[in-house]
């Protein structure tokens, strides 16, 4: 299709899943001969200023898995990201807060040089952006949001059906297959009248960035209290003393956290903690969130298809929302690659059943899982602490278990 306004494939929201998303396709050279446009509401992100010091990071940053890793190197992403700022981890180190049992992780006990990479948002989404600017057959439209979605018929049966966009400026945009990768409040999900099922988990997550009195050993760092789950993410490999923070706790006890001055708020950090890194001895601003779960009732419809978060949110405490989105894109991709191989239409249904049955099921398995670490681990019963108790203790001291768990976080 080669109509001004007629595109092939057209994806909504430039963030990481839909900018991934677009040049996950594009890369495939069976690819070559469909027209993508992606369309955000936002401006075009700034790089972080990396010679600042002390150094700024981003509030947000992300837990990327060795599958998102060999997804960023496909599209030609990694090395870009490695030239700015990244940190790999080495070594994961959970525990429970009202307990004696720890589970600790090490790189070395599978052959690998690290478990994952803490990348800030910002540095991530840049790089994929750039990347997207080495495929001819990829448009960006920033600036427009999404007004209306409609239906065009099709003149005869041997064209194609249509999908049309109505811009927030009025203007048109046609394509055979929409995407919808604009986030939790998704209007494409909304337009299309896909029915989600959600709950509030009556909490809110905190984020920040801190600066520890000792070196953050290259370990990602879990602490489970029962008032929610704390975090430190290894941030830098210069000082090896910053981390990124997301400490979930219940609304209230948020809301009073958020209250408390920069000194009273790192005191009670450093206590949640266990002051396991020393003192905090410096924090950024702290962003609040309230969390959710949600998730689609169905992940397509006719000729669209949702992908991120416009299809499942989850609780930050494994730190895989983003890695999940990708895994979207990338199963998206794969179908789409395999229907240009066999010259079938984009609005041939089976590609988009087969993508829902691939990632639907893997979804909720990854979302009841992480159910139920919260509510385990939230638990105040006596029986219940014993068990959690218990359990890590003994996955810890079985070590082809232990492997097993960590090869599978690895490549979620």
């Amino acid at each position: 299709m080669n109509m001004k306004n007629h595109y092939d494939i057209a994806i909504i929201g430039a963030g990481l899943v839909g900018a991934t998303m677009a040049a996950a396709i594009a890369n495939e050279p069976a690819n070559q001969h469909l027209n993508i446009v992606v369309i955000d509401q936002g401006n075009e992100p700034v790089l972080p200023d990396l010679q600042t010091e002390p150094p700024v990071f981003d509030a947000r940053v992300v837990a990327l898995t060795h599958a998102s890793i060999e997804l960023m190197q496909s599209i030609g992403a990694w090395s870009t990201i490695l030239e700015q700022r990244a940190c790999h981890y080495r070594y994961m180190r959970v525990w429970d807060d009202e307990g004696t049992a720890e589970i600790n992780f090490d790189a070395n006990e599978l052959q690998q040089d690290s478990l994952g990479v803490i990348v800030e948002n910002r540095i991530l989404l840049c790089a994929v952006l750039a990347s997207l600017k080495n495929f001819d057959n990829v448009t960006l439209i920033r600036q427009q949001s999404i007004d209306g979605l409609e239906n065009i018929d099709a003149q005869d049966k041997q064209e194609e059906k249509i999908k049309q966009l109505i811009l927030s400026d009025g203007s048109r945009v046609q394509a055979c297959l929409i995407i919808a990768a604009d986030g939790a409040h998704s209007r494409i999900r909304e337009l299309a009248g896909i029915a989600t099922r959600s709950w509030s988990y009556d909490q809110k997550a905190i984020v920040t960035t801190v600066k520890s009195e000792q070196s953050h050993q290259f370990t990602a760092w879990q602490n489970f209290l029962t008032t929610g789950p704390l975090a430190f993410l290894p941030l830098d490999d210069a000082s090896e003393r910053y981390c990124s923070i997301v400490w979930s706790v219940d609304s209230k006890r948020a809301d009073e956290l958020m209250q408390l001055g920069d000194v009273e708020f790192m005191s009670a950090l450093g206590m949640s903690f266990e002051n396991r890194l020393g003192q905090i001895e410096s924090i950024d601003k702290r962003f609040c969130f309230p969390l959710m779960q949600r998730h689609v009732v169905d992940y397509i419809a006719p000729q669209l298809a949702l992908v991120g978060d416009a299809a499942h949110t989850i609780h930050p405490l494994a730190g895989q929302g983003v890695n999940l989105g990708l895994l979207d894109a990338q199963a998206l991709a794969a179908e789409i690659t395999r229907s240009s191989k066999r010259s079938l239409s984009l609005a041939d249904e089976s590609i988009l059943r087969r993508y829902q049955r691939e990632r639907k099921r893997h979804n909720l398995e990854l979302m009841l899982l992480m159910e139920g670490f919260k509510r385990l681990f939230g638990s105040r019963n006596l029986a219940a602490r014993w068990l959690r108790n218990s359990g890590i203790r003994k996955i810890d001291s079985i070590k082809p278990v232990k492997k097993w768990l960590a090869k599978q976080a690895m490549r979620i």
